[in-house]
């Protein structure tokens, strides 16, 4: 189901109720971009440690912003054996309601990729709901409480403009308990032109009319003052920020439900919410890890899940969630266990049933929480010897996945997995080689790498003036190179010896 600024506040209540009764929640998101190219060495390597992979990403999460957000909601119906799924897609815009207006930047490859699976701009740029951090709200609460407000948009402040020649020739001849309507308003300019006029105006009042209308009354400065006072006004500082936070308000309702929070390759996505809807990012790697953890104790990433189910399963080597899908669908995995739990989707979601693409968040979401569901069913049933019971609990797979709980994946790093509630394991990549360059004055980095890439892809880190180091995640290109430059006329090629080749070691011999 689709929801955008238009429709967000009414449906809030319902998927608080949703969120409350849900077994867990699974989450997706699109970016404007991911890694930005303006960047030096922004690209994520094999010699990224933890920490310095949270440093690239952070900037190009500042860089960034989400356009699309997918839930997922799954509840244990009480009386049959099956989960019932609400799909929810929402289409976001940073909060341009304050004193500060929000900058993001677009990736050509990125924005092309999104055109390519049919995502809906309109809907972003026209009906995105809106959303602030901690620091953007506080920022908007001291103006409110100040009385001080300014508007961000250039579009805005025409409108505005207008809307107020329009009041000031009209009030100098109105009598009191006079009015006049105000048309073609959007949301927020309905909102800003009531504030604007208020603040300018002492013996004006303003009232939505709906349809884009605001209605203008002459009042006393006593009148005012009385209704300002009382529940029917609609621009009450608490409404205001209520209006403004947007989105963000379902996710601090997300954070205190503390619902196990499921995703796929999901550290960017941690980094978004984290930037988005809580705090800007901190310096520190370890801090961002223990308020990841706090706001959510429980987030399992079905990318580290899928390794071990087929490692553990031996099905078909998988790239993307939507393999995952389809493979642990196929009924020949587990033709003697007891079935995998029936997913159902809630009435209003059942286009997600037969779309053929991914990467419509909503959908990504879906996909999520229907592997995990299928993962840990599988596991549950190679960790017992024991038949399992026709329908096992959603505690029943927490405890089978207990080992993935809070390891997050790595993609393309110095690690396998990042651990948001302990220490990280240590790297077990296949050896790093070491290449001594013979007779081949000036080689670089990247000639270094087109000279590999023909082969197999390595990563290059320069050594010293006449050495690089390589770096792979599969032994099978290890041996390759060893054997295929075994005898090459400029490249000697070895396995990296730390006390043999390293020249702080070399140099402290020496």
């Amino acid at each position: 189901m689709e929801v955008g600024a238009e429709s967000f506040a009414r449906r809030l209540p319902r998927l608080r109720r949703r969120i409350l009764r849900a077994a867990f929640v699974a989450l997706d998101m699109e970016f404007t971009g991911l890694h930005s190219t303006s960047l030096q060495n922004s690209e994520p390597s094999l010699f990224d440690s933890p920490v310095e992979r949270y440093a690239k990403a952070k900037q190009s999460v500042q860089r960034f912003t989400v356009v699309q957000l997918g839930k997922c909601w799954s509840d244990t119906e009480s009386d049959l054996p099956r989960y019932l799924v609400h799909s929810y897609n929402f289409f976001l815009f940073p909060s341009t309601l304050g004193v500060r207006d929000v900058e993001f930047t677009l990736s050509a490859s990125s924005i092309q990729f999104l055109s390519h699976y049919g995502f809906d701009y309109n809907k972003f740029l026209k009906d995105g709901i809106p959303y602030m951090n901690e620091v953007q709200e506080k920022i908007l609460r001291q103006h409110l409480l100040a009385g001080s407000w300014k508007v961000c948009s250039n579009a805005d402040r025409d409108v505005l403009k207008k809307a107020i020649d329009e009041v000031t020739s009209w009030i100098a001849a109105a009598k009191e308990e006079d009015t006049m309507i105000l048309q073609d308003l959007n949301g927020y300019q309905m909102l800003e032109v009531q504030l604007v006029l208020r603040q300018a105006l002492e013996n004006v009042w303003t009232e939505p009319l709906g349809d884009k209308k605001v209605m203008v009354k002459k009042v006393s400065p006593e009148h005012r003052q009385l209704l300002e006072n009382s529940s029917y006004d609609c621009c009450r500082k608490k409404l205001i920020l209520l209006s403004a936070r947007g989105f963000t308000n379902l996710f601090q309702i997300l954070v205190k439900a503390k619902k196990p929070l499921v995703g796929h390759n999901m550290l960017m996505d941690l980094m978004h919410l984290h930037d988005k809807f809580y705090r800007p990012l901190p310096e520190s790697y370890e801090e961002f890890k223990r308020n990841i953890h706090s706001l959510f104790p429980v987030i399992i990433d079905t990318k580290t899940v899928t390794k071990s189910v087929q490692k553990k399963w031996l099905f078909p080597r998988v790239s993307s969630l939507l393999e995952a899908y389809t493979v642990l669908c196929s009924s020949n995995l587990n033709p003697k266990g007891p079935p995998c739990p029936v997913i159902v989707l809630a009435s209003g979601c059942s286009r997600y049933a037969e779309k053929k693409s991914p990467h419509e968040a909503g959908y990504d979401a879906f996909l999520c929480g229907s592997v995990l569901l299928m993962s840990a069913h599988l596991l549950l049933c190679r960790s017992t010897d024991d038949a399992v019971e026709a329908d096992p609990s959603f505690s029943q797979y927490l405890t089978v996945l207990a080992e993935h709980v809070n390891k997050v994946n790595f993609i393309r790093g110095g690690v396998s997995s990042i651990n948001l509630s302990g220490e990280d394991a240590p790297c077990r990549h296949p050896p790093a080689l070491v290449v001594h360059v013979r007779g081949w004055p000036g080689l670089t980095e990247r000639q270094i790498y087109q000279e590999f890439k023909a082969r197999c892809r390595f990563d290059v880190r320069r050594l010293s003036k006449n050495q690089f180091i390589l770096l792979s995640n599969k032994y099978k290109h290890v041996r390759l190179v060893l054997r295929d430059y075994r005898h090459h006329p400029h490249l000697q090629v070895s396995v990296y010896r730390h006390w043999r080749h390293s020249p702080s070691v070399n140099c402290l011999l020496q």
